[in-house]
């Protein structure tokens, strides 16, 4: 996936110094939920992987800049990324902007030029709208911002869920739509799926938040403990660490009965959920 990624930004007509930090953040590894839940749900319909694959990407990309762009000194000023330094760190604020305005500019434009034969006009414009709804303000950024202004204040467990809904859970729930979109899934089936994708994503969100406290620097790639320092709300936060894990196992059980009761080629979604809720880093 990762080369996959990068051979598109490699073919870029772009300034060397621009690839060159785009491609930085593309190849600092990471867990790649997004486009294995993507190649998951394309499998759960026994639909051909290639036809994923130019979306996968793109998606790659939008989430890459967004962690470029989150780690800035404007925003949660890190200076780890995946046990690297931040891209901003290597090649300066105003260059780490641009990489990350690159990258998610160019993501749709992978989208809109996919060539493969299975990929019809239809999809791509369908494609292409929910992804910008699942990155722009109504989804990922609203959730940015959201994120911002709940600093330093305590957030209810409603203000919490809302935030992350939209900041981690929208391109998650993209993934699987952009699957069922290119499955060609039924109305019945696709609302089922994003059930599944609703309880992954705030699962996904709870293990991070419990990594927060009890992972290490070495595992999670960035230094333990972030969250505290910058006052935000947390489900360890609110609920304690002891009910945040029972909430994130409710979730996962919650997300595996959504996507079993389609009775598709579901095992590598399933996997996926016991990935997330056991994941190290």
């Amino acid at each position: 996936m990762d080369q996959e990624t990068v051979a598109y930004a490699s073919r870029l007509q772009a300034p060397d110094t621009l690839k060159e930090a785009m491609i930085y953040s593309l190849e600092a590894g990471g867990k790649r939920i997004r486009p294995l839940l993507l190649f998951a749900t394309l499998h759960a319909f026994g639909r051909e992987q290639a036809a994923g694959l130019a979306t996968a990407c793109a998606l790659e990309m939008i989430h890459t800049y967004s962690l470029i762009h989150d780690d800035l000194p404007s925003m949660d000023n890190d200076d780890l990324r995946r046990g690297k330094p931040t891209n901003h760190k290597v090649f300066g604020e105003a260059m780490a902007i641009l990489a990350g305005d690159g990258l998610l500019t160019y993501a749709f434009q992978v989208i809109a030029e996919d060539a493969h034969p299975l990929v019809t006009a239809r999809m791509k414009l369908r494609l292409l709208s929910e992804l910008a709804k699942a990155a722009g303000p109504e989804g990922m950024v609203a959730g940015q911002v959201a994120d911002m202004e709940g600093e330093r204040r305590q957030l209810s467990l409603a203000e919490l869920e809302a935030v992350h809904v939209r900041k981690t859970g929208r391109l998650l729930e993209f993934a699987v739509l952009a699957g069922a979109i290119l499955a060609e899934a039924s109305d019945e089936q696709t609302e089922k799926l994003l059930i599944f994708a609703r309880n992954l994503g705030l699962a996904f969100q709870i293990r991070d938040d419990i990594l927060d406290v009890e992972g290490t620097e070495e595992e999670i790639g960035k230094p333990v403990g972030s969250d505290i320092s910058n006052e935000k709300s947390t489900y360890v936060s609110l609920l304690g660490l002891e009910e945040s894990k029972a909430v994130l196992q409710q979730l996962t059980a919650q997300a595996k009965e959504a996507v079993a009761s389609l009775g598709l080629q579901d095992e590598f979604l399933l996997a996926i959920c016991d990935v997330v809720a056991n994941r190290k880093s």
